[in-house]
């Protein structure tokens, strides 16, 4: 049994981080869940064991919380999961190397420093970017407990597990010696623990109350239509009726919109054919000639919707530009967003955080383009902005708007915010995914950045859960999975910057400091050392 014993504590440590994540949500969990990874690396194994235990590990947390990605796409899954099980044993192995070159303090230090890097590059738009378990994320199903993410973001939330892990571990070793376990460890531990819990609680108690009663509150509010049509995805690429779609989505609108609304919702793609909309003749084109006819019924109405659409161009404007098979001319593709009245078009936003193998490639895989495009992947892959562009709505409201995967990103959304944005607008198709852990997590990690910037959040999801999320990241009116429907609340969008807003992620770029310091410590320390030989 003792052969097998590292192997156990790999897979033990896999299956803590399973528990603990939404929806399983066994949340306190995650306080133990590195530290079986923090005995085995105790012990004097060789480099390649020490790295195969910590990739089993990895690969056990991803494939258990993260499976669900094959029903969309199979080798998007395979690409998702056993490349960033082994992105994050790179901290691990870093952390390895730091503590038996300079011990216990540098070492423990490293291991903290060292994954809330990895965690903040990986945020990053690399190519390859799939931050979906930052550990921070895991208390989406427990807002009440980080109400403080409003100052840190989710890094709070990172450095709070990993800190706790290291101090139990240090407790766990202390209990295994001759040495008498100190009352003051154990204070120190219970207050880091507690701590957050306790200042979370406080700030909900002086949070105002994001419900109105009464009318004259409601009258200064913007009144919004949500809607979800529960078009089954793989029909609406296949085999849909662009047709029957359009008047699913009328028909749902007016069910619910009166004289009051301003703000109608449409998910991801909501406006979608094979050939895709020509941005620079909407209004032009015969297949929304329904959708100007209902707008011009509703004058007061701006329509807030997803759209596939593209623009041609007379040179390559960008590496993702094709090339028009016998012209001289090129066009982009674009998952977009569109903000759109009786007039006509008003804003054009395209996705920019798209989703590796199935919406991009990064250049250096761009050869496999064609096997992913066999498995639902994009061999072109879309075109995006770079530039975050708030959509500005009338009543002085501005939209912050996040197509799918791009609502995962914190400090990315919060530069919307920092622009002007007061709502955020999620509108997204997770029917892909079919009714599996996937889509609730979305809908869970949506309340985060609720959190983050204290501004509402409007989810429109084309098979659900479509809701309103408060700026205390409560959930609101939220709609049954696979289900159609319409929903409608009147909400006050808030103008206060939060100190995370207004700052970013500071957190984060203190330990890629630091961790650039530590890493310069090492070599210095290894150059000395071989000039002393």
């Amino acid at each position: 049994m003792k052969k097998f014993q590292p192997v156990l504590l790999s897979l033990l440590s896999g299956l803590l981080f399973f528990i603990a994540w939404p929806t399983v949500n066994l949340t306190a969990a995650i306080f133990f869940a590195f530290i079986p990874l923090l005995l085995i690396e105790q012990k004097n194994y060789s480099g390649l064991t020490f790295f195969g235990l910590m990739y089993l590990a990895t690969f056990s947390w991803n494939i258990s919380t993260t499976w669900w990605i094959w029903n969309a796409d199979m080798l998007g899954a395979w690409l998702a999961i056993i490349v960033n099980s082994l992105l994050m044993c790179i901290p691990l192995m870093g952390f390895r190397l730091m503590r038996k070159r300079f011990g216990s303090f540098v070492g423990y230090t490293s291991f903290i420093v060292f994954w809330m890097s990895f965690e903040y590059l990986h945020l990053q738009d690399w190519g390859l970017s799939w931050p979906w378990l930052s550990i921070g994320n895991i208390f989406a199903g427990r807002t009440n407990w980080i109400q403080w993410y409003e100052y840190t973001g989710t890094s709070g939330g990172t450095l709070w597990v990993l800190l706790v892990n290291v101090l139990l571990f240090k407790l766990l070793e202390v209990r295994n010696t001759k040495y008498e376990v100190r009352m003051s460890s154990l204070v120190l531990i219970s207050t880091v623990l507690a701590t957050p819990i306790i200042l979370s609680f406080l700030i909900s108690n002086n949070q105002p109350s994001y419900i109105k009663n009464n009318t004259s509150a409601i009258n200064h509010a913007t009144a919004v239509v949500i809607i979800q049509p529960n078009i089954d995805p793989y029909e609406k690429l296949f085999t849909g009726s662009f047709d029957a779609q359009l008047q699913q989505l009328i028909k749902l609108s007016e069910a619910k919109i009166d004289s009051s609304t301003t703000l109608l919702v449409w998910p991801e793609t909501a406006l979608y054919t094979g050939n895709g909309f020509d941005e620079e003749n909407l209004k032009e084109n015969f297949f929304l000639l329904p959708l100007f006819n209902f707008l011009r019924q509703h004058p007061k109405l701006q329509l807030f919707t997803g759209i596939e659409s593209y623009r041609v161009f007379n040179e390559r404007v960008s590496n993702d530009a094709r090339p028009i098979e016998g012209t001289s001319n090129f066009y982009e593709v674009y998952n977009a967003c569109l903000l759109i009245d009786s007039s006509g078009p008003l804003q054009i936003y395209h996705k920019s955080m798209l989703v590796p193998g199935v919406e991009t490639l990064p250049s250096f895989l761009k050869f496999l383009g064609p096997v992913f495009e066999k498995f639902g992947g994009t061999a072109g892959g879309y075109a995006k902005q770079t530039e975050r562009t708030p959509i500005n709505l009338k009543n002085n409201n501005v939209l912050a708007p996040a197509i799918c995967y791009e609502s995962i990103y914190g400090e990315y959304m919060s530069k919307y915010v920092r622009k002007g944005a007061n709502i955020i607008a999620i509108i997204t198709n997770d029917g892909w995914w079919g009714n599996t852990p996937g889509y609730k997590q979305h809908l869970l990690y949506a309340k985060l950045r609720a959190i983050e910037t204290r501004t509402w959040v409007l989810r429109s999801a084309n098979t659900g859960i479509s809701c309103f999320i408060d700026p205390a990241g409560e959930i609101h009116e939220p709609q049954n999975w696979w289900n159609a429907a319409s929903t409608k609340m009147a909400i006050e969008a808030t103008a206060n910057k939060t100190f995370f807003v207004r700052m970013g992620d500071l957190l984060s770029k203190a330990a890629l400091a630091l961790s650039a310091l530590l890493i310069l410590f090492g070599i210095y320390q290894s150059f000395l050392a071989g000039k002393r030989k």
